[in-house]
């Protein structure tokens, strides 16, 4: 199963494929370690176009593609996994449908209490946010960095963290225990995409 580290890029929503694209393959050569595609449109025939378009990107760079809300969309390209949130379904039906071998990755905003739920119903990692302020959801729940720090000493899966992370920012979630730093904003509205994504991972790099 791939590894949840390091940036985690999240795709904006947007109909603009070609755009999208070149977003995409320039996160990935910055040194994104995990993708996801998150779309909330309801033209099915965009989302599987751009999605399967976004795994053959990722394909290249050996980068798992994890779809948000969507096991069947997951399956259909043959993606690394699936992200679900609280009012996104069942963990326990996405692991059925998933099997044993696909990544199964939770939010679980501040609260331990539904990480350890969502642990126990099959997912792999969990989620924590929004740690920072958000642009993209400013009205989110907010999980501090004492609470990264409390699940990883009471969890052993990967986490992640998410919410207005920025370069400035970062080191001090991943100091905190975070796995993985989950980018929208900083990455994909940054002038130069490919050097945003270089700079953000070495929010990662010690010593």
């Amino acid at each position: 199963m791939p590894k949840i580290e390091g940036i985690y890029a999240i795709t904006p929503d947007t109909s603009d494929t070609a755009r999208l694209l070149a977003q995409v393959s320039a996160v990935l050569s910055g040194g994104v370690k995990v993708m996801q595609y998150r779309n909330k449109s309801d033209d099915a025939d965009l989302r599987f176009s751009q999605a399967g378009q976004i795994k053959q990107l990722c394909d290249r760079y050996a980068v798992p593609l994890i779809i948000n809300d969507d096991v069947e969309l997951a399956l259909a390209i043959d993606a690394a996994g699936v992200h679900l949130g609280e009012q996104d379904g069942s963990l326990q039906s996405a692991r059925l449908r998933l099997g044993p071998h696909k990544l199964l990755g939770a939010s679980c905003y501040a609260s331990l209490a539904l990480a350890e739920r969502a642990l126990s119903n099959g997912a792999d990692h969990v989620a924590f946010g929004a740690v920072f302020p958000s642009i993209t959801k400013p009205l989110v729940r907010r999980a501090t960095l004492d609470l990264i720090a409390q699940a990883r000493r009471q969890l052993s899966a990967p986490i992640v963290a998410i919410g207005g992370i920025t370069a400035e920012n970062g080191s001090s979630v991943v100091d905190a225990g975070a796995d993985a730093l989950a980018v929208i904003s900083s990455l994909f509205d940054a002038a130069d995409i490919e050097q945003a994504a270089r700079v953000l991972s070495a929010c990662f790099e010690r010593g």
